[in-house]
């Protein structure tokens, strides 16, 4: 009985020193997690930066080197020519109490076993802090309204002048409008953007479309010069001779007129009409149309009552290259029935003296 009351004490001195050390460990624990809370555990990062073993107030330094002092850097904006430094304060808000929250998180949401596991084991609890920022679309949409005032331009039609009784076509320009919609998109990435944290520098290109002109070279075809002083039909397609004939027009006291008109009619063999005018006294009211027609069997008319650019019978050849005409534009017929199968209805036609 001795012996059995001698084992009894034994075995119950070892129970009471098991639970005594189970309490011990226990209470370890406790405070060691307790104490393993006020810093961010293994396996925490942040843009690449390891945030182990850091306070709150290290976290908040480590954040403010690794994304807010960069992310806040002036970003440089190109387009057409221009450069632009926008800052980013007043338009990018860092939420750092959200980022220090998320260096906490992965501790704090495991249970004390894993957290004593993971530090008795040396196994990390990983995650990577995200920044968490805002971006005052508003004010970055009012900076990229001002910025594409500067940069949009309207485009500019091409022109056609006659210049010495040749044609002188100016090119087009195309204007250029910045997409702002999308520019406000592109800005907004590139200021916030994880990648840029860790430049030197962070730049963006506008977006802008090419605005085409209403009016382009290929726009003007065809148009007839005419020099009353020379007594010379030029034939343009776009701004190149293509052909010049001679012709005689008015005479002083019926002189053609000068300015910019259009072709109205073209007519093959249609009768001459007396205009009853003085130099047309004694002639017939009405003259069939054919070779032998007062006005060829070709007219082209322009906007401007009575003038054609007409044929002529042969017997009147000669005057041709002379002031010989009542206000039209004499021709050869040869020369005429070319015209007359290379312009069209609407051309221009420029008159000058």
């Amino acid at each position: 009985m001795k012996a059995e009351g001698k084992t009894r004490a034994i075995l119950e001195g070892l129970l009471c020193a098991l639970l005594m050390a189970f309490s011990v460990a226990a209470v370890w624990a406790v405070v060691s997690d307790y104490q393993s809370l006020a810093v961010v555990s293994e396996g925490v990062t942040l843009v690449g930066r390891d945030l182990a073993g850091m306070t709150r107030d290290q976290v908040r330094t480590a954040i403010d080197e690794a994304v807010s002092t960069p992310m806040m850097r002036p970003l440089i904006v190109t387009g057409s020519g221009g450069t632009w430094s926008l800052d980013p304060k007043g338009i990018v808000t860092l939420d750092v109490d959200s980022m220090i929250d998320q260096a906490y998180a992965p501790a704090r949401n495991a249970s004390i076993v894993t957290r004593v596991v993971s530090r008795i084991a040396g196994e990390p609890l990983p995650a990577d802090v995200e920044p968490v920022h805002s971006v005052a679309t508003s004010t970055l949409a009012a900076w990229v309204r001002q910025t594409a005032a500067r940069v949009d331009t309207e485009p500019v039609n091409a022109k056609r002048a006659v210049v010495k009784y040749n044609i002188r076509i100016t090119p087009a320009v195309y204007g250029a409008s910045v997409d702002q919609t999308k520019a406000v998109d592109l800005i907004a990435q590139a200021l916030t953007d994880e990648a840029a944290l860790a430049s030197a520098s962070r730049t963006v290109s506008l977006p802008i479309d090419a605005v085409p002109p209403k009016v382009a070279e290929s726009s003007f075809g065809r148009a007839i010069v005419v020099s009353l002083s020379q007594c010379r039909v030029r034939l343009f397609e776009g701004g190149k001779l293509i052909k010049s004939y001679p012709c005689a027009p008015g005479r002083p006291a019926w002189p053609t007129p000068t300015g910019d008109f259009s072709i109205v009619r073209k007519l093959a063999n249609s009768p001459w009409y007396n205009p009853h005018s003085t130099w047309s006294a004694s002639m017939p009211d009405v003259i069939p149309g054919g070779p032998g027609n007062p006005m060829g069997d070709r007219k082209i008319g322009i906007n401007y009552p009575g003038i054609f650019l007409h044929g002529i019978p042969a017997s009147e050849y000669s005057s041709i290259g002379t002031h010989a005409s009542h206000g039209c534009m004499r021709m050869m017929p040869s020369a005429v029935h070319d015209l007359y199968g290379r312009v069209k209805v609407g051309d221009p036609v420029f008159i000058r003296s």
